[in-house]
């Protein structure tokens, strides 16, 4: 079940997150989403919603096969990952003075 996921080039990563054990994370991402126990912050596919926080576990399904993730951020849980949307939020307003989030993070 190896899932072609693509991550942002500067990871934002959750207080729970060991930096060292990072790859281990992406492997398990790609090979064994249900076992990852992580939360996953990306953008979202839909034109009217910037980013989606969803539970990893949801990875196993079979849209994303067909739609991996562009994923910008990794948290231990769902108040961590808010947390860096509030990060991630922050940096945008103060690199661009907006909130186009998405723009933000494809630069």
């Amino acid at each position: 079940m190896a899932l072609g996921i693509e991550y942002h080039p500067n990871l934002y990563l959750g207080k729970g997150i060991n930096e060292k054990k990072l790859d281990k994370i992406k492997k398990k991402l790609e090979n064994r989403p249900v076992f990852s126990g992580v939360f996953l912050v990306s953008l979202s596919r839909n034109p009217y919603d910037q980013l989606e926080i969803y539970e990893a576990r949801q990875l196993c399904q079979p849209y994303y096969q067909k739609h991996p993730p562009y994923v910008v951020g990794i948290a231990k849980n769902r108040e961590e990952a808010f947390a860096l949307v509030e990060e991630i939020t922050a940096g945008c307003l103060q690199a661009r003075g907006d909130c186009a989030l998405k723009e933000y993070l494809r630069c």
